[in-house]
């Protein structure tokens, strides 16, 4: 017996491509102005790209992670990131580049030795300037590489127009997920470099879905109007697409309300991307299809005076 609740109807016929002018627009508008908020105010970044300390410790038990972070932001050494690793006593503190000096090494440890006696101050690293520009510019790289291999999976596995309307509506999801972090001020570190990298792989994954039905919707109605052929395959692809959003929402959505500092704006970016990607394969990656496909898609089996029909309908 089937399970009664749908959280999408499937009779759907909502006519998406009715915004096919006004979503694309609205994006580019939103892409420009977090392309300006990149430069101002800019992006805040962590102790991984803009250098600090980072301090390996060994409690004597299991460190309250909570009254650890309390005794390091006492000490007004500006942000404190607390990392378990290795053991479970072990403790991996990153901070500013205030706590490079003298005067704040000898802070610590005394605060260590009256609060956490008997904790063991494993290694001190200092992280440049260079270093961490070193780390941007990697996982910027690490960014464009995915885009890059994105774009080769599509257009093997489709069509090239197919993998154009990909990438670019993955560009302008990248772009308005980094005007969110620079209006928000979350930090930009490694972890939200590992965001935008998850994000890249559940946008593509939305897109693919459309972008299947699509083409197999392209060979089970030849004389179909493209336009009226997007709007069936969202529509039939609509209850998977929002089953799935709602899916990763709940899951990271406990992350992002009780979740620690790092793990909340790793939590935070996520969702934000997830409602942005979601969004975006619907009134983004199809109106671009059909514009980079109305007179190709489908070939000499569609007839022009269809298409034309469907554009004045």
């Amino acid at each position: 017996m089937p399970f009664p609740l749908r959280l999408v109807p499937d009779d759907t016929a909502i006519r998406f491509m009715r915004g096919r002018f006004a979503g694309p627009l609205v994006s580019a508008v939103l892409s420009i102005a977090s392309i300006i908020l990149f430069f101002v105010p800019g992006l805040n970044y962590g102790i991984d790209f803009r250098g600090g300390v980072v301090t390996e410790l060994r409690l004597q038990q299991e460190p309250d992670l909570a009254a650890l972070r309390a005794g390091f932001e006492g000490l007004h050494l500006g942000e404190v990131k607390l990392q378990g690793f290795g053991a479970s006593r072990d403790v991996r503190v990153s901070l500013d580049q205030r706590a490079a000096n003298d005067d704040a090494k000898h802070a610590m440890s005394a605060m260590l030795t009256r609060d956490f006696p008997g904790t063991e101050i494993r290694s001190a690293e200092a992280i440049g300037a260079r270093v961490s520009a070193e780390l941007f510019r990697h996982g910027m790289l690490a960014s464009a590489a995915a885009l890059a291999a994105v774009l080769v999976y599509i257009w093997f596995r489709f069509d090239w127009r197919f993998g154009v309307g990909v990438v670019a509506t993955l560009l302008l999801d990248l772009t308005k997920t980094i005007g969110f972090l620079a209006l928000t001020q979350l930090q930009f570190d490694l972890n939200s470099v590992a965001a935008i990298l998850m994000l890249i792989g559940y946008s593509v994954t939305d897109k693919v879905v459309v972008y299947d039905r699509i083409r197999e919707n392209l060979r089970k109605h030849p004389t179909m109007a493209l336009r009226a052929l997007i709007d069936r395959s969202i529509n039939q692809t609509l209850g998977r697409t929002v089953a799935t959003s709602l899916t990763v929402l709940l899951s990271i959505l406990p992350l992002a309300l009780i979740g620690g500092e790092s793990i909340r704006d790793f939590a935070v970016i996520i969702i934000f991307g997830i409602v942005v990607g979601t969004s975006s394969s619907i009134f983004i990656a199809a109106p671009l299809l059909l514009y980079l496909g109305r007179n190709a898609l489908g070939g000499a089996a569609r007839p022009a005076a269809l298409a034309d029909r469907s554009a004045t309908a």
